[in-house]
């Protein structure tokens, strides 16, 4: 399988689902940072991310999420940004070897706001580089940039990520706000951040997190408004409640897979899930797109 856009954005293909939650289910301890699991639970990472192959996915998302030196250096994690995200990708590549699936090379947001001054564009750069650098030395097959708020900071992280490693990248962005979700926290409109993704080279765009599946469709549709790009799409299994100091997220897989046959129609690409959902939300979605897919073979 190849990143190929044209090729995507004439079809549909399925998506890993949520990994620091999966991985703390699994045993990952919850005062620990779940990308670290790369270098001191690899079995456990190797073995989430065949269980998501087994469920049907054609992607997989390096567990390398939030390791970027801004949030090392905060956390004081004793591993480096090369030696973390490295490590991801080699595992992701170890998984998905003999398949035909292909390795995301996952970058979040720094954690800082450009807006306010809480850090400058010549300061990022270099983080994000970083980064990017390391999951292709890795083996990652694309960037996927994921859970942005911040369009300028995503634009950024864009531009860099290609310089740095001449791969295809996806930009998705959270929209959690305004009347229809539709929005990001920091205001930014879904179409508004589609054309400029578009017009910045971006290979793919599209939305991840947010307020759940519940309230995703709207986004998806005014992205697919603003662009032809493929669309990649992984909202969260709902929104989680607070049970003894611990998001739980409780929709169960079969309300998350009801959702997507409108999202689908709408003009999503490349489908997953986000926070809260496991190898078994994938199996129901994949078979969803199965479906869909002998209805209409063309």
């Amino acid at each position: 399988m190849k990143f190929d856009p044209a090729k995507l954005r004439a079809s549909v293909h399925v998506a890993d689902g949520g990994w620091s939650t999966q991985l703390q289910m699994r045993g990952l301890p919850p005062i620990v940072m779940a990308e670290t699991a790369n270098l001191t639970h690899p079995d456990l990472v190797v073995a989430l991310a065949r269980e998501y192959l087994d469920a049907g996915a054609q992607f997989i998302t390096t567990n390398t999420f939030a390791a970027n030196r801004s949030n090392l250096e905060r956390r004081n994690v004793p591993y480096g940004v090369s030696e973390i995200n490295a490590r991801g990708a080699e595992l992701a590549r170890q998984a998905v070897k003999g398949r035909s699936a292909l390795v995301a090379g996952s970058i979040g947001p720094s954690g800082k706001i450009l807006a306010v001054r809480e850090t400058t564009p010549e300061q990022l750069g270099p983080i994000f580089a970083e980064q990017a650098e390391a999951l292709a030395q890795g083996g990652a097959d694309l960037i996927l940039l994921e859970t942005f708020s911040e369009l300028a900071e995503i634009l950024l992280a864009l531009r860099v990520a290609k310089d740095a490693t001449g791969l295809p990248v996806i930009a998705s962005m959270s929209f959690d706000s305004g009347p229809q979700r539709t929005r990001t926290m920091m205001g930014a409109a879904a179409g508004e951040c589609a054309a400029a993704l578009e017009d910045a080279g971006a290979d793919a765009v599209g939305c991840n997190c947010g307020a759940g599946i519940d309230y995703v469709l709207p986004a998806v549709v005014a992205l697919r408004a603003a662009t032809e790009l493929p669309l990649w799409v992984k909202p969260n299994a709902g929104l989680p409640e607070l049970e003894e100091g611990r998001a739980v997220w409780k929709q169960t897989p079969r309300q998350f897979a009801a959702r997507w046959p409108q999202i689908l129609e709408a003009g999503a690409n490349m489908v997953g899930g986000c926070c809260g959902t496991g190898p078994e939300h994938i199996r129901r979605l994949a078979a969803i797109v199965a479906k869909r897919t002998r209805r209409s073979p063309s």
